[in-house]
């Protein structure tokens, strides 16, 4: 069963940077835990590690980050990984470069709705904590020339919902030849830099909406 998922896995749709574009909901379920999307983080940036090795910084013990990998191995997410040097303990690395997952466009499938609003609250709060870390251990320590293009911005835009997609496709296709090029052609000086989006269409009245209204922060 575990070898037919990691198939599946393997063989599953991408987007343009590489990533696994989740469907499933019972992958999505499986991603929507704070230690598993810290795990998923660090192996996909530092490479393999052990349960042991884990277990710290995601908050939790050896025997539970050893239960999360294997559960995220369930889905092909997590594969054995290279042998450790002592030559005994299991080490682990992440079996895709990354993920994004998909809200079912049927109205009427509750499961994957459910299942997608469950990750995207995860999402949404492991971001933060990336947020938080960065500004006590990261900014403090940047040189002036990173310091001025660090940041956050907070834009208001009125687009239909059509219009907002080609926003987020324009975005990516300037980032993909930046997130897919080879270490060998960064150029001097780089460094890995988190470019956290959050995309958030605004409630609006019913009133508002029959008018043709839209607002603007």
């Amino acid at each position: 069963m575990v070898g037919e998922r990691e198939e599946r896995a393997g063989q599953a749709e991408r987007g343009r940077f590489g990533d696994l574009i989740v469907t499933d909901p019972r992958m999505m379920r499986a991603l929507a835990h704070p230690a598993r999307l810290t795990i998923m983080d660090i192996l996909r940036r530092e490479g393999p590690a052990s349960a042991t090795e884990l277990a710290p910084r995601a908050g939790i013990s050896p025997s539970a980050a050893s239960w999360h990998l294997r559960h995220l191995a369930g889905f092909g997410l997590v594969r054995d990984g290279a042998p450790h040097p002592d030559g005994r303990t299991r080490r682990w690395e992440a079996a895709v470069p990354g993920f994004r997952f998909d809200v079912p466009a049927d109205a009427d499938n509750a499961e994957g709705h459910s299942a997608a609003r469950t990750l995207v609250r995860e999402m949404m709060a492991h971001a933060q904590g990336k947020v938080a870390r960065w500004l006590t251990e990261a900014e403090p320590e940047l040189d002036a020339l990173w310091s001025r293009v660090a940041g956050v911005s907070d834009t208001g835009v009125d687009v239909d919902a059509a219009e907002l997609a080609a926003i987020i496709d324009g975005i990516e296709t300037v980032l993909a030849p930046y997130v897919n090029r080879e270490a060998g052609e960064r150029p001097a000086g780089s460094r890995r830099v988190r470019l956290v989006r959050f995309v958030l269409p605004e409630a609006q009245d019913a009133d508002a909406e029959a008018n043709g209204i839209g607002g603007r922060a």
